[in-house]
């Protein structure tokens, strides 16, 4: 038995099956039930060396994060009004979206999405939705759009 690791290939192919099992039981459901997957790597990664609430701030941390884990090559990121679009490129689990799109069903979730869009509600307060995955010119496209700060009864 080799060491304890296993291949991309394989842990791509159990995150494909997973993803698309919770497809088929959900539909485009699923992809609401999703948005926290990654919240133990945020939490115990991510968190600690967020410093600021700046948007340039979050995605520098969530890129380098990424980068010295080894899940994505580059994200880069421009924003109008309450859109963000998002690249990422060369991210470890292409794999899986481009397994989903040959089986005829839309990514739906994304951990580097999600990474960012718990840094932005945990230091911004204020919702974030994925709104699109597009696969194109050799990254993926994500749309987020932050919603207004979450009203308080204060």
């Amino acid at each position: 038995m080799k060491p304890n690791t296993v291949s991309l290939e394989y842990s791509n192919a159990l995150m494909y099956e997973l993803e698309k099992a919770f497809y088929d039981e959900r539909g485009k459901g699923a992809r609401f039930r999703t948005t926290t997957v990654g919240r133990e790597f945020f939490n115990s990664k991510c968190l600690p060396i967020l410093k600021s609430g700046e948007i340039d701030h979050i995605i520098t941390t969530v890129r380098s994060l990424l980068q010295e884990e080894g899940i994505a090559a580059d994200v880069t990121y421009t924003g109008e009004d309450r859109l963000l679009r998002v690249r990422v490129e060369r991210c470890l689990h292409r794999p899986v979206e481009d397994s989903m799109l040959a089986h005829g069903i839309e990514p739906f979730t994304c951990l580097p999405a999600n990474l960012i869009v718990l840094a932005i509600e945990e230091k911004l307060d204020r919702p974030v939705e994925l709104a699109e995955i597009k696969l194109a010119e050799g990254a993926c496209q994500l749309l987020l759009v932050i919603f207004e700060k979450r009203p308080s009864l204060d």
